[in-house]
């Protein structure tokens, strides 16, 4: 009975090491992930053109549209919450977007990025990755500083994006793009409809209607002290869109072309419809109109870029300029708010409306994606729609709470001395033009 027992348990350890052999010989078989060089070589020169948006982009476009005397501090806020959103997006905003499986927010399992140079990332190293990601988590509080420029500052800048990015942004990029509880209702943003302009351009509106107007809104406002300076702006947040919008397939193929031509498309589109618009209103159409109707073709069309064809592209170029440029008129003439350079006009309504109507532009006879398993443009519209009620009240309850502690520690408004001297010498000692 002893022997049996002996040979019984012989045998049985003999079949679990054999089982285990076995188990490693299958893990041994199966590849580790490797990075497709074509697609990081795409994404690498797409991270390139996100981060050329804000730098100089998007410091350019907002820095001709101020005064003079306050160009320069609109710069050093861009070139400010580029540092400060790179460093903080290492240390935790990476992790919390895109780690750990609760519905709401990611672990810390990423925190300080350890073992960063072996990790692959679907077809990508994940150094790659984290980089694109970083591009968008640097531009998106950037978009904010169109909201408050000329009066706000500059140590309340740097508290309320370094808090926004943690507590608005990363929650919500982790909802729609880490596996939170939108991405499980198959919502559709494909490059930051929601993410990137809702966020934004809700926690704009929450800004101005907290940090106050300008001097003398809406009667006593000086023109923009340098459009040609915009307009260049302008074209490189254009140029760089394509990295925005194509490089969010995260591979060189067919969706990253079909996410370039509709992008394209619906900018050339939305900037003909508002100059066409001014034309019809005011009798002619400016280079300040021009360049912001692409804006907003440019931001209406990123949620839906990747799941829309040509003809959804022109669709959503025409209506954004239709829909933003009442929203402008909306914000500051009736609701008597000074965003000041329409981030919620432009950004908000823009992401709003191309994330509605992604709903329906996405059907394959318009040249479409289609939708996921189970869904319809009806359902489709109800998750889109339920996507927008839930960012939106969080970016407005998240960014009240930051700029009343904002308020409370570092304080929101320069005083009217700094303001009547202008930010550029009354913060940084500088001028954005030396006279001769």
């Amino acid at each position: 009975m002893i022997r049996v027992r002996v040979l019984a348990g012989l045998s049985a350890a003999l079949s679990v090491g054999a089982a285990t052999v076995a188990t490693a010989q299958t893990a041994a078989a199966i590849p580790a992930p490797v990075a497709e060089p074509a697609h990081t070589a795409w994404i690498l020169a797409a991270t390139a053109l996100v981060l050329f948006m804000t730098l100089p982009g998007l410091a350019l476009f907002y820095a001709g549209l101020v005064r003079a005397k306050n160009a320069l501090s609109v710069m050093m806020h861009c070139v400010a919450v580029a540092c400060l959103a790179s460093v903080l997006w290492m240390l935790g905003g990476y992790s919390l977007a895109f780690s750990g499986t609760h519905p709401l927010i990611g672990d810390l399992a990423k925190f300080g990025l350890p073992n960063l140079r072996a990790s692959v990332t679907g077809v990508l190293p994940e150094s790659v990755f984290f980089a694109f990601q970083m591009t968008f988590a640097i531009i998106t509080p950037g978009l904010i500083v169109g909201a408050y420029v000329e009066r706000i500052k500059f140590s309340a800048v740097l508290l309320f994006s370094g808090l926004w990015l943690l507590l608005v942004y990363a929650p919500v990029c982790h909802w729609v793009w880490g596996g939170g509880w939108l991405a499980n209702l198959h919502v559709m943003d494909y490059a930051g409809g929601l993410v990137v302009h809702a966020t934004a351009g809700v926690s704009s509106l929450v800004a101005v209607a907290m940090l106050g107007p300008r001097d003398g809104f809406p009667r006593d406002l000086h023109p923009p002290h340098n459009p040609g300076m915009t307009m260049m702006g302008a074209g490189m947040l254009w140029v760089g869109w394509y990295g925005f919008n194509a490089g969010s397939a995260l591979a060189a193929d067919a969706a990253a072309g079909s996410a370039l031509v509709a992008t394209h498309l619906s900018a050339a589109t939305a900037g003909l419809t508002w100059a066409v618009i001014e034309r019809i209103r005011f009798g002619r159409s400016s280079m300040i109109g021009a360049v912001t109707g692409v804006v907003a073709g440019l931001a209406t069309v990123t949620p839906a870029s990747g799941f829309v064809g040509p003809i959804g592209g022109l669709i959503l170029g025409a209506a954004a300029s239709i829909v933003c440029f009442h929203a402008v008129d909306l914000v500051k003439s009736h609701m008597k708010l000074d965003d000041s350079l329409d981030v919620f006009a432009v950004h908000g309504v823009g992401g709003i409306l191309g994330t509605l109507a992604v709903s329906g532009l996405a059907m394959t006879g318009l040249g479409g994606a289609g939708y996921a398993e189970g869904m319809t443009p009806l359902s489709q519209l109800g998750v889109q729609s339920l996507g927008v009620a839930a960012v939106c009240a969080w970016s407005a309850v998240a960014s009240a709470v930051i700029l009343l502690v904002c308020k409370l520690t570092v304080g929101l408004r320069a005083s009217p001395e700094a303001v009547e001297d202008g930010l550029d010498l009354s913060t940084h000692g500088e001028r954005a033009y030396q006279a001769s």
